[in-house]
């Protein structure tokens, strides 16, 4: 039995606005479950929905196996950690953490015994008679994850909980995060606008466009094979290449601009559907990282079948790698979601004239500004999506 169980969920304010659509999606007990999007797409909302935060429009919740549609927020057994922490200023650690069971009326022998085992965990008891005030942010949001972990919740939700962090802390918290969930084993539901944080924190990761859901599945799944458009532009950084292409006759080729490139008979063995795309305009994506570097010169030489041609605007050093920022003579796509089931399809303008695109190549690697740069393409790590529909062409 799933610990929280979405079904067609949808809100509609008063005014019309559809702020979530039949949102379908099950977070089994223990299971760490991200939503991810842009802002404004829905994803705090449904968190809120779940929370008892926002009336549900339409369809069913369920925690726990109970339906919670109507039953009030303080009785859902949930626990929430929110983006600004909510911390009372006046309280020390220990207070705060247990607050909420002072309300409850727990033994004070009790609440004393789950204080010291919750500031442990979080790795707080040198901080435990310090205010909020003297804490660093990344202190202060433990504290607020420890509030959450001492009522000992049948699920937690957490707000963009990091979000307020500066980058290094929020990565050492990213991995504090996922680990003290690990050693709960409760259901969390977790909202983030970050891919990079959806990606390594969680279980499963749910991506929302415009309040609907376009793909639930692992990172790796959702990073390998995404099902259309949206997706494979939104998850990764830097995001996948993204290019108006025509697929050849027999479709023994695809054309990304003037420049063709192979598909072989093994690429259409995995991919059958192709064949059904022959003389069609599609869209070919491209990873950054399966853009391997196979020369930079200003001579032109013979172009093979499997590489791919540009020139370097600006190159980003990373110290472990570089970003190489090119354009080539295709055509990129930018994808926007509506909230309709295409909302991963190419809506008008989303053609822009210029192949922007970028690799990630070794560092030691050298390139420079202006140069003529090709790649050597692997066609097996190409990923093609319908043009009409930007569903991905899988098999």
């Amino acid at each position: 039995m799933a610990a929280i169980s979405l079904e067609k969920v949808t809100k509609v304010y008063p005014n019309g606005f559809e702020a979530v659509h039949e949102l379908e999606l099950d977070v089994a007990d223990g299971e760490f479950m991200v939503l991810v999007g842009p802002s404004g797409c829905g994803k705090t909302t449904a968190l809120r929905m779940v929370a008892g935060l926002e009336e549900i429009s339409g369809g069913t919740l369920r925690i726990g196996g109970r339906v919670v549609n109507d039953v009030p927020s303080k009785d859902r057994d949930i626990a929430m950690v929110f983006q600004n922490y909510a911390l009372y200023p006046h309280m020390t650690v220990a207070a705060n953490i247990a607050f909420a069971l002072k309300l409850r009326r727990t033994p004070k022998d009790d609440i004393r015994r789950k204080v010291t085992e919750t500031v442990k965990l979080l790795g707080l008891t040198e901080w435990i008679d310090r205010k909020p005030g003297q804490l660093s942010g990344g202190q202060r949001q433990r504290v607020a994850m420890g509030r959450a972990i001492v009522r000992e919740p049948s699920v937690f939700l957490m707000d963009e909980p990091l979000s307020n962090l500066d980058a290094k802390l929020r990565v050492q918290m990213r991995a504090e995060v996922a680990r003290i969930q690990r050693r709960l084993g409760v259901a969390t539901l977790y909202v983030t606008h970050d891919q990079v944080e959806a990606m390594t924190m969680g279980d499963r990761v749910a991506v929302l466009s415009a309040g609907v859901l376009q793909q639930c599945a692992s990172p790796q799944e959702l990073y390998d094979s995404p099902k259309n458009l949206f997706v494979a532009g939104f998850m990764g950084s830097p995001a996948m290449n993204l290019f108006e292409a025509t697929i050849g006759e027999a479709a023994s080729s695809v054309l990304i601009g003037g420049q063709r490139i192979g598909l072989p008979a093994r690429l259409h063995a995995s991919r059958p559907a192709l064949r059904g795309y022959a003389g069609r305009s599609v869209v070919v994506g491209i990873r950054p990282e399966d853009l391997p570097l196979l020369v930079t010169d200003g001579a032109a030489a013979d172009p093979q079948p499997s590489t791919f041609e540009g020139d370097v605007d600006l190159v980003e050093a990373l110290g472990s790698e570089l970003l190489v920022h090119f354009t080539s003579d295709a055509q990129t796509v930018e994808v926007g979601g509506t909230n309709d089931d295409d909302a991963a399809g190419l809506s008008e303008g989303a053609l822009t004239r210029g192949g922007g695109g970028v690799a990630r190549v070794d560092a030691r690697a050298r390139i420079l500004a202006g140069s003529r740069i090709r790649f050597n393409l692997d066609p097996a790590r190409l990923h093609f999506f319908d043009a009409a529909t930007g569903h991905a062409i899988a098999d």
